[in-house]
């Protein structure tokens, strides 16, 4: 159901016939990157594919190409996930089956990999059932995410959704309670029931949880800060939230 990628190590691609290819065989790809004002029939073949499809691509400058690549890239880039994605419904539906209680770990829009990797090699070390991520917006699963997690990510289900809105609602129409981890309330986790079935959503680095998300939420938590600065680094963030699951659902025993 989860795999590492056969071609991790060559993550990125160079040009349009190459993508092309690559998309018919289903390579799984986390971001497109193409030129400004590109042209020709080849194009057109490509662009008329990103129009119907879910892939997330970016129109940029030639010069943010250059930084990617040294080769010959034609107009276009392609980053190659590192890790195969699963779908979401079946990993909570196995987890019910085998009589356990869900934990999703849910980013919204973390984009550092670092961080991305991190969280994943803390959600993985607590039992967690799957970590989500957006199509769009989201850090690349490269290979420098697959050393932050320290190997976490080849067993760690890794979900990929379009649309986080309609996946919260799933959630919780399947009977797991949503947790929104931020600043914004007065509510900690210390003080609140992190027990039974959970996904817990962690914000962008710099714009947090989509206000749309934090007002779906079940429960919105923080973490007191009895210091001079008023936030954490999400992957720690995380970690100190996913250990006050695991130590309440350890008292439940």
């Amino acid at each position: 159901m989860h795999k590492t990628n056969s071609n991790n190590e060559a993550e990125i691609l160079c040009g349009i016939r190459p993508l092309l290819e690559a998309i018919e065989a289903g390579t799984e790809i986390d971001k497109i990157y193409l030129q400004q004002n590109l042209q020709g029939q080849l194009f057109k073949e490509l662009w008329d594919i990103l129009k119907t499809s879910k892939l997330p691509y970016a129109v940029v400058p030639k010069s943010r190409l250059d930084k990617f690549t040294r080769k010959n890239h034609q107009g276009v880039v392609a980053h190659i996930s590192a890790v195969t994605s699963v779908d979401l419904k079946e990993v909570v539906q196995s987890t019910f089956e085998k009589g356990e209680d869900p934990l999703i770990v849910i980013l919204d829009r973390v984009s550092d990999v670092r961080n991305f990797g991190a969280i994943a090699r803390t959600a993985d070390a607590v039992g967690a059932h799957a970590i989500v991520a957006t199509t769009k917006n989201s850090a690349s699963v490269n290979l420098d995410a697959m050393k932050a997690s320290a190997g976490a990510l080849n067993h760690l289900p890794l979900c990929k959704e379009s649309n986080l809105n309609e996946t919260v609602t799933w959630l919780q129409m399947s009977g797991i309670r949503v947790v929104a981890c931020s600043e914004k309330t007065q509510t900690t986790s210390f003080e609140s029931d992190l027990t039974g079935p959970l996904a817990i959503i962690m914000g962008s680095e710099d714009k947090g949880i989509a206000p749309e998300r934090l007002k779906a939420a079940d429960l919105v938590v923080k973490l007191p800060m009895l210091g001079k600065v008023g936030s954490l680094n999400v992957s720690v963030a995380a970690g100190a939230v996913l250990y006050e699951i695991v130590r309440q659902r350890s008292l439940e025993k």
